[in-house]
């Protein structure tokens, strides 16, 4: 980047000065030369000196274009605690894979390169065909919890180096372990990968997803490296002492747990799914008020559902109780009255039925409904939802909120910060289609 200056000298001639910054923010800018042309001479002065320059580029490898004004404020300390767990995983990777490796038979005569080779095919196959069922069965849901699958990609994959650092304790199932262990590795690649696409995502402020996902793989490829060198020289302290062995596998496993665990508190997400467009909202009923992303973050339930069995945290989001995309062909001959009756009076104008039974809120979406009148649904049954236990009009009460403050309440979480596109939740994949009027078809 330069500056053009022009000034008068003495004698009517002109004086220019070009002045050269480097940088790539405009907030981040260092003056590196200055050239100054005059009738009768030329003068270069430099400024600052080659070592910044040079640590300048290094530093540009590892962290996108614009930073830190290019990326959201959670990048650098998520990327600090990804960064810790990362190097503590690849050290134990050197531990895991030395068992695995004498499990197979490495440096003894005993072994043969068939049978070794068929092992590690089998391990691989099955982990590649793991991968696909997951895909198959969880593959849409990633985006819609990317917090809590972060954490469970993490948490599989040290149960896969756990594997294969048993294997060699039991020669006889060591073919089932092994598969065992390659099967919850392949979720971790599945569920990591897509989960980074969407913090990448999450990251960008200047369509920028490809720079920083480039420049996380600088990262982590240093991150491997250095793990690398610990691990070889940890496996080589450790050789023959498994009392050692397994004091560093189940250190490092406690540090990558926390490590992963304080990456992904350190998130603070702007897109609306199911827990926190119910945290939002019932805030707003109480106090009028749209919480920011950081207050809904430090509010938000990560760990999976099945960790918090004794706690009544998760119980007390409304979200648990809203089935969003339910079959029609589940409603009986009295629900079929009553939504061609009053209560589908409420919903004349909308894409949707709201039906409340047993303590739950189904949603029937209409077959032409958009991702807004999904979103609409979902906040419309969370507000139904909560004046179930208040009073007996549930239908004109919620119906009546909507009309009041739902477009204040999109437009104030807009100002807020949050992304109201749509709602990250399971595909709705049953729809329906009714007329018009009162009668339901």
């Amino acid at each position: 980047m330069t500056k053009l200056q022009e000034e008068n000298d003495n004698n009517d001639g002109k004086i220019v000065v070009m002045e050269e910054w480097n940088g790539s923010s405009s907030t981040k800018l260092s003056r590196t030369a200055v050239l100054t042309l005059t009738p009768s001479s030329f003068s270069l002065q430099r400024s600052g000196n080659r070592f910044s320059e040079v640590s300048t580029r290094v530093i540009g490898a590892f962290v996108p274009e614009g930073f830190p004004t290019s990326v959201t404020p959670d990048y650098v300390p998520f990327q600090i605690w990804d960064s810790l767990q990362g190097l503590s995983t690849y050290i134990r990777m050197m531990l895991s894979t030395q068992a695995l490796l004498s499990a197979i038979g490495v440096g003894e005569k005993s072994a043969t390169v068939i049978g070794a080779t068929f092992q590690w095919f089998l391990r691989d196959f099955t982990g590649m065909l793991g991968g696909i069922l997951f895909t198959f069965y969880q593959g849409s849901n990633l985006d819609n919890n990317a917090k809590m699958w972060r954490l469970v990609a993490d948490l599989m994959n040290d149960l896969g180096m756990l594997t294969d650092l048993v294997s060699p304790l039991f020669p006889s199932a060591f073919i089932v372990i092994v598969c065992l262990g390659s099967i919850s590795r392949s979720f971790t690649g599945v569920a990591s990968g897509a989960t980074r696409a969407a913090l990448t995502q999450h990251f960008s402020l200047q369509n920028n997803a490809a720079d920083i996902s480039a420049k996380e793989g600088s990262q982590e490829t240093l991150a491997t490296m250095i793990g690398m060198i610990l691990g070889m020289l940890l496996a080589r302290v450790t050789m023959g002492h498994p009392v050692a062995i397994w004091f560093s596998f189940l250190s490092l496993t406690l540090l990558h747990m926390y490590a992963n665990y304080r990456a992904v508190c350190c998130l603070s997400l702007t897109t609306l799914n199911c827990q926190r467009s119910s945290i939002l909202l019932q805030s707003f009923m109480e106090t009028g008020k749209v919480l920011s992303p950081e207050q809904v973050s430090s509010m938000e339930h990560i760990l999976p559902s099945w960790t918090s069995l004794w706690r009544s945290k998760t119980d007390d989001l409304l979200h648990k109780r809203i089935h969003l995309g339910v079959r029609v062909s589940s409603l009986n001959h009295k629900d079929m009255i009553d939504l061609s009756g009053s209560t589908g009076s409420y919903y004349k104008k909308e894409k949707y039925l709201l039906m409340p039974k047993s303590g739950v809120v189904n949603v029937y979406v209409h077959k032409q409904s958009t991702a807004a009148d999904v979103l609409q649904s979902f906040i419309h049954a969370l507000v139904l939802g909560n004046h179930v236990n208040k009073t007996k009009f549930v239908h004109e009460e919620s119906r009546s909120w909507m009309d009041k403050h739902y477009e204040g309440y999109v437009a104030k979480l807009k100002l807020t910060g949050w992304k109201t596109e749509r709602l990250l939740a399971p595909p709705v994949v049953w729809r329906a289609d009714w007329l018009s009027n009162e009668k339901i078809e």
